[in-house]
């Protein structure tokens, strides 16, 4: 006899987002980003090709970047998340979000927040000798970040408008300033 009891669709989370602690109940099918968008309100995160392709949709999680269109909400119990309205403010924006404006490092802009979140994340891995696969040397101290270095850690963030000179020199920038 085959049993009667549905099967639960939905489930309690808790993470911090931003640096607020945040509960919400959510349907167990709940993309982290329809979370973000949806539930908290949090627009700067971009749903693009809602199939990982474009990078429009990329956060940090516990520091890693992923793209939260393909991460369901109820896998991050208890996960730090920074979206790009947790790397600045419109008074104290971060060194990527200035490097941005400096370089005109953006065109329509949709793409913008997880350009700058993705750069965020990659100049950490970069900086923690985690190699890509431009990398020259796997056993190098540090990871020297040529423009084939940043273009191929960039890589799963496209920009339809191609700005990517700007967005390579405002990297450049802010990864040269970190030296």
């Amino acid at each position: 006899m085959a049993s009667t009891t549905a099967a639960p669709n939905a489930a309690a989370i808790t993470f911090t987002v931003n640096g607020a602690v945040r509960a919400l109940d959510l349907d167990l099918r709940t993309t982290l980003l329809d979370a973000l968008r949806e539930h908290l309100d949090l627009k700067g995160t971009k749903k693009g090709c809602d199939h990982g392709q474009c990078g429009a949709c990329t956060v940090l999680v516990n520091g890693v970047r992923i793209n939260s269109c393909l991460s369901l909400a109820v896998m991050h119990q208890g996960d730090e998340i920074t979206t790009i309205e947790g790397l600045g403010t419109p008074t104290d924006l971060s060194d990527l979000q200035v490097a941005f404006l400096d370089r005109d490092a953006f065109q329509c802009g949709y793409c913008t927040p997880g350009q700058i979140c993705s750069a965020t994340g990659m100049l950490d891995e970069a900086a923690k000798g985690w190699p890509s696969s431009a990398t020259g040397d796997l056993n190098a101290a540090e990871i020297n970040l040529t423009d084939a270095e940043i273009r191929e850690r960039m890589s799963g963030n496209i920009c339809r408008c191609s700005a990517y000179p700007q967005i390579l020199d405002a990297i450049r920038d802010v990864a040269g300033a970190a030296t």
